[in-house]
C-alpha cells in the first residue's frame, strides 16, 4: 500500500539533501577554507564570469597559471605541428617512468654497476623489456628534438614574436643531448668507458678552462667511481630538474606567442 507524506513535513531525502548543501557552504565560506584556496580556484566560489575575472581565475588557479591569459583560437588546436614536439615530451614522460623503474634495481658504484645491470636483464621481471625501452626512448628523444629544431628553422618559426622560444628551444636541445651523454656512463661497460673518455678530452682541449671543466666532470683526474656518481647526480637528478622548468617555460611560450602555426 502506498504511503503518502504528512503535510507540512519535509521528505527526509530533501532534508538530506538541505543539510548537506549547508554544511558544504559552511566549510566553503570558513577563514581555513579560504586561506588554503584562492578565489577562482575550482574548490572555491569566487568571481563572476567576465573577461577580466577569467583573467583572475587562471592567474590564481595552480593548474592554471603556467597558461597564458588569453590565447588564439588556432593555438589550442590539434595540427601536424604538434607531433614532433608533442613526441618530444611524450618521450620525456616514458624516460622519466621506466628510468624510475630503473633506479630501484641499479647502485652507482664501480663495483655493482655493471653486475645491476647483468642481474636486470637476466632475474627482474621485464627489466630487459624495460631497459631497452629507456635506451630506444633516448635515442628516439634526441632525434625527435633535432627534427622539431629542424622543422622550426625551416618554416621560420623562430621569427619575432619568438625569438626568445627558440632559444628556449636551442637549451632543450642541449639539455636532452646531456642526457643522452650522462646515461651512457651508468652500465660501467668497456663501451661507455671509452665514450666518456674520449668526450671528457674533447672537453679538456676547452680554451682557458677546459681542464678545469674535465676535473669536475671525471672527479678526479681519470675515470673512476666518483666519476660514475656524479654522472648519476647529473642524469637522475640535475638534469632533469633543470630541463622540467625549460620545458614548462617553453609550452607557456608557445602559446602566448600564439602558437608555433598559423598566422600571428
Amino acid at each position: 500500500m502506498a504511503t503518502t507524506n504528512q503535510p507540512g513535513k519535509q521528505p527526509l531525502s530533501e532534508k538530506l539533501q538541505q543539510q548537506a548543501s549547508q554544511l558544504s557552504d559552511n566549510i566553503q565560506s570558513s577563514q581555513a577554507w579560504n586561506s588554503i584556496f584562492r578565489p577562482g580556484s575550482i574548490f572555491r566560489k569566487g568571481y563572476t564570469d567576465s573577461p577580466r575575472n577569467r583573467s583572475y581565475v587562471i592567474m590564481n588557479s595552480v593548474l592554471y597559471h603556467l597558461h597564458p591569459v588569453k590565447v588564439k583560437r588556432h593555438a589550442v588546436k590539434v595540427s601536424y605541428t604538434l607531433c614532433l614536439g608533442g613526441l618530444s615530451f611524450f618521450l620525456f614522460i616514458l624516460l622519466t617512468v621506466t628510468g624510475i623503474f630503473l633506479m630501484f634495481f641499479y647502485r652507482p658504484t664501480a663495483a655493482a654497476a655493471w653486475s645491476d645491470i647483468e642481474t636486470l636483464h637476466t632475474s627482474i621481471t621485464f627489466g630487459l623489456l624495460v631497459r631497452n625501452m629507456h635506451r630506444w626512448a633516448a635515442h628516439l628523444m634526441v632525434l625527435s628534438v633535432f627534427l622539431h629544431m629542424a622543422r622550426v628553422f625551416y618554416h621560420g618559426a623562430y621569427k619575432a614574436p619568438r625569438e626568445f622560444n627558440w632559444v628556449i628551444g636551442v637549451i632543450l636541445l642541449t639539455l636532452t643531448l646531456l642526457l643522452s651523454f650522462t646515461g651512457y656512463l651508468l652500465p660501467w661497460d668497456q663501451l661507455a668507458l671509452w665514450a666518456v673518455t674520449v668526450g671528457t678530452n674533447m672537453m679538456g682541449y676547452t680554451p682557458v678552462f677546459g681542464n678545469e671543466v674535465r676535473f669536475v666532470l671525471l672527479g678526479g683526474v681519470e675515470i673512476g667511481s666518483d666519476t660514475l656518481l656524479r654522472w648519476y647526480v647529473l642524469h637522475v637528478l640535475m638534469l632533469p630538474f633543470v630541463i622540467v622548468i625549460f620545458m614548462a617555460i617553453h609550452f607557456w611560450r608557445v602559446r602566448k606567442d600564439g602558437g608555433i602555426s598559423g598566422p600571428l
